[in-house]
């Protein structure tokens, strides 16, 4: 899954930082927002022309800057360019609380993508457990990104807000994401999914 994701992660949210940082600091925020924009939108082109796929975590980071791009231009706002994605953030984290609230908690839904998952093993009880718990998790994730976000924009200078924001998201997302996949390997290991011993 590293292998997989890092690279892309770094294509489509660290490097755009970067690119905001530096620009912010030597040219303007709206330099800093069109190149962000063309780096990612480059990114995809690429794909495209070499007919490679298109990893998912690109293609949602590139909708989002176009979205961000267009509310920031349109703003003249730095602070409007940061503020649209702390909504879709909230947004999120209320769309997952509202999925168990409903009986039907989101993670059961991504771990497909992640694993393939036979119904049997995601209608165990011990399963349909975690799969509350990971939601409620990612909820809160959401949600404290969001708090820690808005804090920061409203009180930093934009150079240090991109940094400092880039930093603490991608420490908030990698603690979740190593408490997410030890937690699911030892109910997997308890359900006997896996062998304990096996080596990787």
């Amino acid at each position: 899954m590293a292998k997989r994701s890092v690279p892309s992660l770094i294509e489509a949210t660290i490097i755009p930082a970067i690119i905001l940082y530096v620009l912010v600091v030597f040219a303007s925020g709206t330099v800093a927002m069109i190149a962000a924009l063309a780096w990612a939108t480059v990114a995809v082109l690429r794909r495209v022309a070499l007919h490679q796929p298109i990893p998912s975590i690109l293609m949602l980071g590139t909708l989002g800057l176009v979205v961000r791009t267009i509310v920031g231009l349109a703003s003249g706002s730095m602070f409007a360019y940061f503020l649209q994605p702390l909504a879709t953030t909230v947004a999120l984290g209320a769309v997952f609380l509202g999925s168990v609230l409903i009986g039907r908690p989101v993670i059961s839904r991504l771990a497909h993508d992640f694993c393939p998952i036979a119904p049997e093993v995601a209608n165990r009880p011990a399963v349909v457990k975690l799969f509350v718990g990971l939601t409620f998790l990612w909820a809160g994730v959401h949600l404290l990104t969001a708090i820690t976000t808005f804090s920061m924009l409203v009180s930093l200078p934009v150079a240090t807000f991109i940094l400092v924001k880039t930093i603490t998201s991608l420490a908030i997302t990698g603690a979740a994401i190593v408490l997410t996949v030890s937690w699911s390997i030892r109910i997997a290991r308890r359900e006997g999914l896996v062998f304990a011993g096996a080596p990787l």
